[in-house]
This record gives structure tokens, C-alpha cells and sequence, in this order.
């Protein structure tokens, strides 16, 4: 069913118009974007959130063009008249109403505005603070617009879709306790109870399995979530999710239900059919060819592991790497023997910031292997490192050595690089990848104690089960990242059901039985009073709209975003709390911060 709003302010929306209405008496209403003079008559481009629309008076209606000479941009306007087509030469077929201009016989100025501290039209390339402070010019720009109904758009699918599929939507509480991580926690002071706070849900991870241990089957919710870290391009301290939970499932259902999801929302937002289902691969096989756990597909240029061929190396520091459990692994660039030693420097100063402490190169010159290491390999290895190079004429293989976790960075940084430098990365092309079987713990030698990969209630694998008393470090989760375009846009687990063994995770993670009854006794209740087997996945709507949009930066696909340093400079957020509040919740601001 299709409702009409008509009004006295306008009978139709400017872009909608087109040659199919000429001859009609229509009224329109909306911004003045451009004003023009030219030869007694003038002419307005009138734009509402649908397009522009070219209005045209002459002077023998003398009222109306008095009211269109004092004009200027961004007034708001509501005028009537008769649709015509325009003159020869004139059309704009980049618009819908191109073919089209309005003669206006009647018209009203609604409201003025004040002189523009940027041009709408070219608000792409003003300072983005200067966007952020007038962020409600910025968002009258078409590019703009467009992006918040691609975030609709998103809505709208998700709820179609998994409505079909018998999920229900179900609000988590906002106002919630500080989590284990608390560092990253936004706190908010409790009036009622003094020196007591909520804090803001980073995820509403336990509510969800709280709902699943209610029967409710399958649950899902569009959900804002908070995390008070430093920001990124692709990230902001609050954020949009669309978080889902599963009973009686395994991970492959859950990850076919979302592969749905995803098509749908493509379908939805851009008239895109994507492949019926996502390539899988684990997360070990994934660090060795990425370097990344959320690598991008669109181009080869994988990482190789060359340690074995190393070992024949004459070089004291490659060896003493080797010995201590380091690694050496390089990417074989095609057509990359052209670059110049200059251009081979700024790669080796590139991968130093990662912590590598050179860069190794070889390439094939007129059947010899030439590079800075070639010396140091006797001439009858020559031949077995030239097959394990994969060189061939006219192709470079550049190599890091160095201990795993930072050749993997280093290498997963240079190969990005050499894709942006080499132009291999299309950016019409789609590339989705599940990445499985996470580790479940890592060590943090730093505090001295395993920390949860993904978090403490992530299921490990059950035939791992035995591992986990003795060699904790061994055990693979039952977790997976939906990854596109190397951004993980979704990351999900099968839970654990299990109170003995949630206890006995939270023990491995140092938290006593105490504190584990303090800080997670609802959800330990809730396990214990027959659990279902549940799981889940939380899928990113800001990195999802900001792909779809094609944007570079998160902050452009959310209506009012927060700065690098986290203000919201349009309102002026944060502020300063006046004494008055500072008492009522019992809280005294000291100044300075202590070093």
C-alpha cells in the first residue's frame, strides 16, 4: 500500500519528477542549492533529499522574481507551477528530472539561511572538523544522504530476514555492570547508590546467552554498543551491531544463516547477487599465507614460508633467528625485478616500523639468483632456492626473517602495500572469507596470565577437551570471523553450556571462584538450571555500511560521529559536569590526571 503525504508545501518531491509529468501543475518544496541569472530569466536548482529539480521565472511575473532575485543558497523555499521540457541543449541526462524544468507561477521564502561556512557541493574536500561542526550541511550533500539510507537499507533487510526465519527482536539493557575487561568500559555513576556505577554494554554478550538458557530459541537484535579504546578509521567508541543467538545449533548452521543474511542485505542495499556460500579456512592456514587473521582476497601475492631453504644460509643473524624459534617468509612479486633500488629502500624502511630489522631480496638476472643475500647461499643451493622462490625472469621474491608474530605483521603490512602500489586491488570486487578454528587462549606475559582470544565463554573444540589442564595453548576454539575485503566485518562462537567447564575457563584465566561468582553469577545460574547448546555472531553495521557506501573512512556512514579524539564537535561532547550533578552523584573530578 502506497500513502501519499501531500501538503500545501508541495505536491511532489523534485527528483521524482520527470517527462512523464510535463504539463502538470505541481508544487515542490526544498533548498535553494545553486542561483543563476541569465538573460532577464532565473533559474534555481531545488533540492530535496530526492534530487535537484531546475526551477525557471521571468520577469512578467513580477512578484515571484522580486522573491527569487533576493535568493541564496540553502534558502528553503515552496513554489508551484507547471512542468515543462526543457529547451534544446540543455538536458542533464546524469539527472532524473534532467529532461524536465518547472515554470513557477507561484511561491513563498520559508526560512533563510545564514552565509555558508562551506559550499555544499564541495564538501568532500573541506576539513572533515569543519564537516563534523556542521554536520547538518554535510548531511544534505546527495553522497550523504545516500549512505544513511544505505544503513536503512540494512535494517530493513535484517529485519525481513530474519523475521522469515522466526528470530525474535529483543532489547538488551543499555545501563549494565562493568565488564572483566573494565579498562575499556564507559562508566556511568549511580545517583541512587553512591560510588557504585553501570557501565555501557560493550556487547550484550551475556544477556543474549542469558536468553538462550530462557528458551527463547532464536533471538536477534540491531544493537548500540560501547568501547572506550583508541579510534581508527574503522572504528568509534560507539557502534552499531547486529547481534544474533542460536539454540540447538552448530557453527556451520550459523554461518549459513548468515551467508542469507549477508545476500539479502547486498540484495537490499545494491541490487547485488552474491554467491550462494563463503570459502572456509582456518585460522593457522590463514596467518601463514595473510599474515593477517582478516586478510583481504582480492589479489594474490600470498606469503610464503622459506625457513628450510634458509637453514643453508651462511649468515650468523639468519641462523640465530632460525634457532630461536623464528621463521623466515617472503611474497613472490610478479614483474617486480623493475623496481628501483630506491623503491626496494622504502620497502625495507616500511617493514621496520612493524619491528623487522631488514628486508631480504632475490631475483632472477639472466638465469643467475642475484639479491643481498645471494653471497651468503653456496652457488649449488642456488638452483634449489631459485625453485623455492618460485622465481622466474623478471619476478622479485622479498623475504623477512624474524620471530612469528612480527614477520606475520611485517608481511601482511608489505603485501597490502605492494597491492595498493602495484594497483591489484579492485575495488568493485567482493571478497568473503570465514575464518575458523581460532586458538581459544593466548598467554599475556605481561600480567602473567592466559587471556580468552575471542572472550571467556567461547566453546572450545570438544575433541581438544583434554588439552586444556595441561596445554591450554594447544586448544583451538569453536570460533569464527566473517571477513570482507580484509575488514571483519562478523565474529561469533558456539558458547559454552557447561557450567563445570565455564567455571573451569574462568580458572584458567585466573578469575577465582569468587570474583567468578561476583562478576558472572547469573549467567553461572543460568547454566546450571539446564542450557541449552547455544551460539552466535555480532555483525558490524558501520563496516558493512561503509563497504556497501565504498567509503574509506566509518565516520562517513554514521549520521553524527565522534572525532579521532572522540568529540562529538556539532554538540560539543563531552562536557564539563556542573557541581550541582557532581554532588547529587558523589563525585569529586580531580584536575590533573596522575602521571
Amino acid at each position: 500500500m502506497s500513502i501519499h503525504f501531500e501538503s500545501k508545501f508541495r505536491s511532489s518531491y523534485c527528483g521524482k519528477l520527470n517527462k512523464d509529468n510535463i504539463g502538470q501543475t505541481v508544487t515542490v518544496a526544498g533548498w535553494v542549492r545553486r542561483r543563476r541569472d541569465h538573460g532577464g530569466l532565473i533559474f534555481i536548482d531545488l533540492a530535496d533529499y530526492t534530487g535537484i529539480l531546475q526551477l525557471v521565472v521571468s520577469p512578467e511575473n513580477n512578484e515571484i522574481f522580486k522573491l527569487f532575485e533576493t535568493l541564496r543558497s540553502e534558502f528553503v523555499i515552496s513554489v508551484a507551477g507547471i512542468i515543462s521540457e526543457r529547451p534544446a541543449g540543455t538536458i542533464n541526462s546524469n539527472m532524473n528530472s534532467g529532461e524536465i524544468e518547472l515554470n513557477v507561477t507561484e511561491g513563498q521564502l520559508i526560512s533563510k539561511s545564514e552565509p555558508l561556512p562551506f559550499v555544499i557541493e564541495e564538501a568532500k574536500d573541506t576539513k572533515e572538523e569543519l564537516r563534523l561542526k556542521y554536520r547538518f550541511l554535510d548531511l544534505r550533500r546527495d553522497e550523504m544522504q545516500n549512505m544513511l539510507r544505505t544503513r536503512h537499507a540494512i535494517y530493513k533487510a535484517t529485519r525481513s530476514y530474519l523475521d522469515n526465519l522466526d528470530f525474535c527482536e529483543v532489547e538488551t539493557p543499555i545501563l549494565s555492570k562493568p565488564t572483566p575487561e573494565g579498562a575499556r568500559d564507559f562508566l556511568v555513576p549511580s545517583r541512587m547508590q553512591h560510588a557504585s556505577f553501570y557501565a555501557l554494554p560493550q556487547s550484550p554478550q551475556l544477556y543474549k546467552q542469558v536468553l538462550m538458557c530462557s528458551s527463547l530459541d532464536k533471538y536477534y537484535q540491531i544493537v548500540k554498543c560501547f568501547r572506550d579504546e583508541d579510534f581508527r578509521a574503522n572504528r568509534q567508541p560507539e557502534f552499531t551491531q547486529i547481534d544474533i543467538e542460536m539454540s540447538f545449533v552448530e557453527e556451520s548452521q550459523i554461518q549459513t544463516m548468515v551467508e542469507g543474511l549477508i545476500r539479502k542485505i547486498w540484495s537490499t542495499a545494491k541490487g547485488v547477487e552474491l554467491e550462494t556460500s563463503f570459502p572456509r579456512m582456518d585460522y593457522d592456514e590463514v596467518m601463514l599465507k595473510y599474515g593477517v587473521d582478516a586478510p583481504d582476497l582480492r589479489f594474490e601475492l600470498l606469503i610464503q614460508d622459506v625457513s628450510e631453504i634458509f637453514k643453508n644460509i651462511q649468515s650468523d643473524r639468519i641462523q640465530e633467528v632460525l634457532g630461536t624459534g623464528g621463521v623466515v617468509r617472503g611474497i613472490l612479486v610478479p614483474d617486480g625485478s623493475a623496481f628501483s633500488r630506491s623503491k626496494l629502500d622504502g620497502y625495507t624502511e616500511f617493514v621496520s616500523q612493524y619491528g623487522a630489522k631488514g628486508l631480504a631480496w632475490f631475483k632472477l638476472e639472466d638465469g643467475q639468483l642475484k639479491g643481498p643475500l645471494a653471497k651468503f647461499f653456496a652457488p649449488d643451493v642456488h638452483s634449489e632456492c631459485i625453485a623455492a622462490f618460485g622465481l622466474e625472469e623478471g619476478h622479485i621474491f622479498m623475504c623477512v626473517a624474524g620471530q612469528v608474530e612480527m614477520v606475520c605483521s611485517a608481511m601482511a603490512n608489505l603485501r597490502l602495500q605492494l597491492a595498493k602500489d602495484l594497483e591489484l586491488i579492485d575495488p568493485s570486487k567482493l571478497e568473503f572469507l570465514w575464518v575458523e578454528s581460532f586458538p581459544l587462549l593466548d598467554f599475556d606475559a605481561r600480567e602473567n596470565r592466559y587471556v580468552a582470544v575471542h572472550h571467556p565463554f567461547t566453546s572450545p573444540k570438544v575433541d581438544e577437551l583434554s588439552l586444556l589442564k595441561d596445554e591450554p595453548l594447544k586448544v583451538k576454539a569453536r570460533a569464527y570471523d566473517l571477513v570482507l575485503n580484509g575488514q571483519e566485518i562478523g565474529g561469533g562462537s558456539i558458547r559454552i553450556h557447561d557450567q563445570i567447564l565455564q567455571q573451569k575457563m574462568f580458572q584458567l584465566l585466573g578469575i577465582e571462584e569468587e570474583e567468578a561468582k561476583q562478576k558472572f553469577g547469573f549467567l553461572l545460574d543460568a547454566l546450571s538450571f539446564g542450557a541449552p547448546p547455544h551460539g552466535g555472531i555480532a555483525l558490524g553495521v558501520d563496516r558493512i555500511a561503509m563497504i556497501l557506501s565504498g567509503c574509506d573512512s566509518i565516520r562517513d556512514v554514521i549520521a553524527f560521529p565522534k572525532t579521532q579524539r572522540g568529540a562529538d564537535i556539532m554538540v560539543g561532547a563531552p562536557s564539563k559536569a556542573n557541581l550541582e550533578q557532581l554532588l547529587d552523584l558523589g563525585i569529586r573530578v580531580i584536575s590533573d590526571k596522575p602521571a
